[in-house]
């Protein structure tokens, strides 16, 4: 039997043990990480939190309805083994519970019935001569050595930092701005932020904002500075994390279905994971 749990009637220790020993088990499930980006969300679980799934609610116009929270990917169903049964059962429980937006699911939960996909973008623990040997695009391989006169440093998280990520992260409304500050504050005082910057001289022209994990890299964001978009200095930037980590950790991209993006991400080696979501488009225009 699933049932519905709001957020004061969760036993975390037992929501947490349940995560920590999923086969699905990720970074924004975590209670700590959905405190910051939700702020109000619920659960469901299947018998004593034999598995469990987090839901984010937003309220607008009065309705609360289920969407994801600005900056988290991935949700869906966690539990000891991924099972479609189990996961298409939390789905129906879903769909009758609540009024959707849009959910993702996370990419090891499989259906029955398929779903709609979303891409994600992963470069595996590889020997990284190898990788840009083997796994890079040629093209990528020309625009990183075009690059070599840049400078690779890592940055400080502080109000000059701050700055250049306000002035330079395209598309982001004020509202998403604070949202964002404040995360990065989060992750930066929890011991998961690093900055990763190009310098061309002493100019700051591209800055990677990384989520850091015991086992993995996610790609927060990729921040340019426009008027040295010539320098190359993104191409330049990724490949020099990626011979820093990408012995010891798997570096995640955190998509893209953006066409420029996907074929950004995947020149650099980055393999294909797909994730499923579901949402309601009429209604997803009012959230």
């Amino acid at each position: 039997m699933i049932r519905r749990l709001k957020y004061h009637e969760i036993d975390f220790d037992k929501y947490t043990a349940c995560l920590e020993n999923s086969e699905q088990k990720n970074w924004y499930a975590r209670r700590e990480v959905l405190d910051r980006l939700s702020g109000n969300w619920h659960i469901m679980i299947k018998g004593d939190y034999e598995a469990v799934m987090p839901v984010h609610i937003r309220r607008k116009m009065g309705i609360d309805f289920v969407h994801m929270p600005l900056f988290c990917q991935q949700l869906g169903v966690f539990s000891k083994s991924d099972d479609p049964g189990i996961n298409e059962a939390f789905l129906e429980v879903l769909r009758k519970k609540y009024k959707i937006f849009f959910y993702s699911f996370n990419e090891h939960n499989k259906f029955h019935k398929p779903l709609e996909k979303r891409k994600n973008y992963i470069v595996p623990v590889s020997e990284y001569s190898l990788l840009r040997r083997k796994k890079y695009f040629k093209g990528r391989k020309s625009t990183v050595k075009m690059a070599q006169h840049l400078i690779y440093k890592e940055v400080e998280f502080n109000s000059e930092s701050l700055n250049f990520i306000k002035d330079h992260f395209k598309g982001l409304k004020d509202a998403e701005w604070q949202w964002l500050n404040r995360y990065l504050i989060f992750l930066s005082e929890n011991g998961h932020l690093k900055l990763c910057g190009t310098f061309s001289a002493d100019v700051l022209i591209n800055l990677a904002l990384l989520i850091t994990e015991d086992k993995q890299l996610s790609l927060l964001g990729l921040v340019n500075h426009e008027d040295y978009k010539h320098e190359n200095g993104s191409s330049f930037l990724i490949d020099k994390i990626l011979q820093q980590d990408i012995g010891e950790k798997p570096f995640n991209f955190m998509g893209s279905n953006i066409r420029g993006i996907e074929l950004f991400f995947k020149s650099f080696g980055a393999e294909l994971h797909e994730y499923s979501f579901i949402e309601n488009k009429f209604l997803k225009r009012f959230a």
